[in-house]
């Protein structure tokens, strides 16, 4: 593809919405969508696979596993639209990343600034589990952004299979793989280039609920993403 980051980004993104590589994932989403939570029954859901989301100039990516059922596969914007959103939004907000700590819709004004978020999996899979098949049908994907986001110095890795996704990443980007292979881990670095990998616990419910994870501890996380990407 010829022209800027941002144009190319987008041309990937439209890419992303029409893919149907996944019988699963694509008879799942549109099922989601067609079916709806009570809550959103007036609401035209996406039901389409998600692209990522952000500044083309980022310096820190964030990767999560794939897009929640009734939050992105609702919204058609990543981490929004959900409890999981709130707090993932809010932590970039307080580390200057956002431009607000809410992200509710597509067109709520929500603007990133020197990151990027995506997911590994771009479809909402049954019990947020994807087969490792549709993991690889989706791999192509992030390796085309993250060429794209040349500017990176920083993979913030939410739970163990982004963190998984991160080291698979760096080696189709052509590193080496990691040796001995580093285990994921809050508060974790892997510093081999081609950028920092920094762990952070997943803000899904079940670890904000039970206080596994909690605003300290995703602000630290964050904010030393922000140092290691020279943002502040």
């Amino acid at each position: 593809m010829t022209g800027a980051p941002a144009d190319r980004l987008g041309s990937l993104a439209a890419e992303v919405a029409a893919c149907r590589r996944c019988p699963r994932l694509v008879t799942w989403r549109e099922e989601v969508a067609r079916v709806k939570r009570a809550s959103f029954a007036a609401e035209q859901y996406w039901g389409r696979p998600v692209p990522g989301f952000g500044d083309p100039r980022a310096r820190v990516l964030v990767l999560g596993l794939a897009p929640a059922a009734h939050g992105a596969n609702r919204t058609g914007r990543m981490f929004t639209g959900d409890r999981s959103g709130d707090w993932l939004y809010a932590a970039m907000w307080r580390a200057g990343l956002a431009s607000q700590p809410t992200s509710v819709s597509r067109g709520d004004g929500l603007v990133l600034s020197g990151a990027y978020v995506t997911a590994a999996v771009r479809c909402a899979p049954p019990a947020n589990k994807p087969l490792p098949s549709e993991r690889d049908n989706c791999s192509g994907f992030l390796v085309r952004e993250a060429r794209e986001l040349s500017g990176v110095r920083v993979v913030v890795c939410l739970g163990g299979f982004a963190w998984d996704a991160a080291l698979r990443l760096r080696v189709a980007l052509g590193c080496a793989p990691a040796r001995p292979r580093p285990a994921f881990g809050h508060g974790v670095e892997y510093d081999a280039g081609p950028w920092t990998m920094v762990g952070c616990y997943h803000p899904s419910q079940q670890n904000t609920f039970t206080g596994r994870l909690t605003e300290e501890m995703i602000d630290v996380v964050f904010n030393r993403a922000v140092e290691l990407a020279c943002l502040s």
